[in-house]
């Protein structure tokens, strides 16, 4: 059996599964601490199931610590980037575009040195070893424990990049080291940034591991557990303390994965209505369609996997103020069993008006009785739009496509969705996210540029498709199970050598020996 963790800003939801049967599930107000509510839920879900601990043979955890660490600006170590590209890349250094507070939080510790390559391997200029010593003993000499590590078109060729972090780590041996072209694609500044955040995340990732060793220990579970990354799939906790910044909107992802494993339907679109915010993505082939051009997280852009997905402030807690009518963004959030009116608080949320609107039956309906009919009418109607257009944003066509409404607040949503051919509110919709984390793959991906001039089209892909699966397989996959389920190729016009850019990802079963 398994047991599937997903971590909202208003709930945290357990759900335990033997195999695709899910055997129970339970859901509790995010604590402040993140970690105290997980182990509630895990703990409740096993009461009530009276499944036994040695039946546990892996536990899926989606989490917003590291997310919430760059929001916040709290727990981030000071962090030094490095960059290999002397004589190019001067004009825009490292972290040029970033937040300025959260650029004063890890430090302005920048540092350019030759190297690097152009997009079909050839060097721009040698490595100098002896300048990135230097660099090392002066990060060294600030007591700085965190480096990013990256060159141009390292995902051409990563060489620099490994013998560089070779270097750093012999001047300095505690440090931790994170290599852009492990974690980013094609584009330098946004590959960068993403190593960047990484690499300040280093602390964090260590110390959120083992909490998570220790709390599944304190309840006896002796099973392996797993993160949930941000295209669907989990890594293993080692992998997880080295790559943090992988987990960035994994919950959205877990949802989407969960739609699409409770309604049986692989293509259509998802609204995950949680209790602070909404998420709405597109499913192709059961995995979320992924975002083509840069996303920025807390105001920095970033090339990494990320699920294309539309976010709004629309929840169960939304905050509803009268005159002029406005639903959210402002929320309770997971104070909204203590503060929404039906649960004897004195603020009207969303939730209210669905309650008072007849939508759902919880609380104590006879608090929101004395709300005007024409103010819950509009207020409904006002969040039916709001759905409406989210879900009109994120088409790429006219045509209706089917619509999965998972999450708590989908208790908001009583009538059809304009512009879908159906709508589908599966079972067990309330904890599609824990669902879709306890029944998640593990995946590895390539991005890289081939010079066609050189070797075959049929050799290229082969070449991606054994580096795509031995990340999978590194990131815990089963090498029986892998399959390859997505490729792209790129013609690039504007480069020589008939180049094309050719991205891969494969994606295997866990592998719980």
């Amino acid at each position: 059996m398994r047991i599937g963790v997903d971590v909202g800003g208003t709930n945290t939801d357990a759900a335990l599964m033997d195999g695709n049967k899910v055997v129970g599930w339970f859901k509790t107000p995010t604590t402040p601490d993140v970690t105290t509510g997980i182990t509630k839920a895990v703990r409740t879900v096993l009461e009530e199931t009276k499944v036994p601990t040695n039946e546990i043979k892996a536990v899926m955890i989606g989490t917003t610590h590291f997310t919430n660490a760059v929001v916040e600006r709290k727990r981030l170590m000071e962090t030094a980037a490095i960059r290999l590209g002397l004589p190019a890349t001067e004009c825009l250094p490292p972290m040029v575009d970033w937040p300025a507070d959260l650029r004063d939080t890890i430090g302005h510790h920048k540092y350019l040195v030759h190297g690097g390559h152009e997009f079909d391997g050839r060097e721009i200029s040698p490595l100098d070893e002896k300048e990135i010593r230097d660099v090392a003993k002066d990060i060294k000499s600030k007591g700085i424990r965190a480096v990013a590590i990256s060159a141009v078109f390292s995902p051409v060729n990563s060489s620099f990049e490994d013998r560089a972090a070779e270097i750093v780590q012999d001047e300095i041996p505690d440090v931790s080291i994170s290599l852009s072209h492990e974690i980013g694609r094609m584009g330098i500044l946004e590959r960068e940034n993403a190593a960047i955040l990484n690499a300040c995340l280093g602390d964090l990732a260590q110390a959120i591991v083992e909490s998570f060793k220790e709390a599944l220990k304190e309840m006896k579970i002796d099973a392996p557990f797993y993160l949930s990354q941000n295209d669907g799939t989990l890594m293993s906790a080692d992998y997880a303390e080295k790559y943090p910044v992988l987990t960035f909107t994994s919950g959205p992802t877990n949802s989407m994965r969960g739609a699409a494993f409770l309604s049986g339907v692989k293509d259509a679109m998802v609204v995950d209505l949680g209790g602070t915010t909404s998420d709405v993505g597109m499913l192709l082939g059961g995995f979320p369609r992924e975002a083509s051009v840069a996303v920025e997280i807390s105001g920095v852009r970033t090339n990494f996997r990320m699920p294309d997905v539309y976010s709004f402030g629309l929840g169960g807690g939304s905050i509803v103020t009268e005159d002029p009518l406005k639903i959210g963004p402002q929320s309770v959030g997971y104070e909204l069993i203590t503060k929404g009116l039906v649960f004897g608080g004195d603020v009207l949320t969303a939730t209210d008006l669905a309650v008072a609107g007849g939508l759902v039956d919880i609380g104590d309906a006879s608090a929101v009785k004395s709300l005007d009919a024409r103010l819950v009418r509009q207020a409904l109607d006002e969040i039916q739009s709001m759905v409406e257009t989210a879900v009109d944003l994120m088409k790429t066509s006219a045509e209706p496509i089917p619509l999965i409404l998972v999450g708590g607040g989908t208790i908001l949503v009583s009538r059809e969705v304009e512009g879908t051919s159906e709508m589908v509110k599966p079972e067990h919709f309330a904890v599609a996210n824990a669902i879709g984390a306890a029944i998640a793959q593990v995946g590895g991906e390539t991005d890289r540029v081939f010079a066609m001039a050189e070797l075959s089209r049929d050799d290229a892909l082969a070449q991606a498709r054994e580096e795509a699966t031995e990340k999978a397989i590194s990131a815990g996959a089963d090498e029986k199970t892998i399959t390859i389920v997505d490729v792209e190729e790129v013609p690039l016009a504007y480069l020589p050598g008939n180049a094309v850019r050719i991205r891969v990802k494969a994606v295997g079963d866990l592998a719980l020996s």
